[in-house]
């Protein structure tokens, strides 16, 4: 038997290469099921939370406001759409094309605190701003325990 000496990292490096793999095509929820979806490139994005709202942020540069679609259904909020290459013209060389292109999808399951008729939704200079407003929380009603 080998001894192989223990490296933390390289098992955290190789843990993210497999997550990587694992989610560069985003599996999303139909109906209970997963089923997986093919897409070129995904959006990142910023999550944050206030008293009110929870926000996302995600980057879609160049990408036209008619490409992208949002959408809320059973608890899951879906961003879609679509970046287009551009077209190649004459005389033009590319070197190098390191941006992604093509079709995207991400989803999130909403916690149950959001109200979903009061997404909305607001796109300026590449970056949509997806605001989720937060129902009134129900109260806990305490129950008076008598002695009998």
């Amino acid at each position: 038997m080998t001894l192989v000496r223990w490296d933390p990292f390289r098992e955290l490096e190789e843990m993210s290469d497999r997550l990587n793999r694992a989610f560069a095509r985003p599996a999303l929820r139909n109906g209970g099921k997963e089923h997986l979806t093919v897409a070129d490139w995904v959006p990142t994005v910023d999550i944050s939370e206030s008293e009110g709202e929870y926000l996302i942020k995600a980057e879609l540069p160049e990408v036209k406001k008619e490409d992208v679609k949002v959408s809320v259904e059973d608890g899951v909020l879906t961003l879609s759409g679509e970046r287009r290459q551009e077209k190649e013209e004459k005389g033009k060389k590319y070197h190098r094309v390191e941006r992604s292109y093509g079709s995207f999808v991400r989803s999130f399951s909403l916690p149950e605190s959001v109200d979903e008729s009061g997404v909305k939704a607001q796109y300026t200079d590449g970056v949509l701003n997806l605001h989720l407003p937060k129902t009134e929380k129900v109260k806990p009603k305490s129950i008076e325990v008598k002695v009998g």
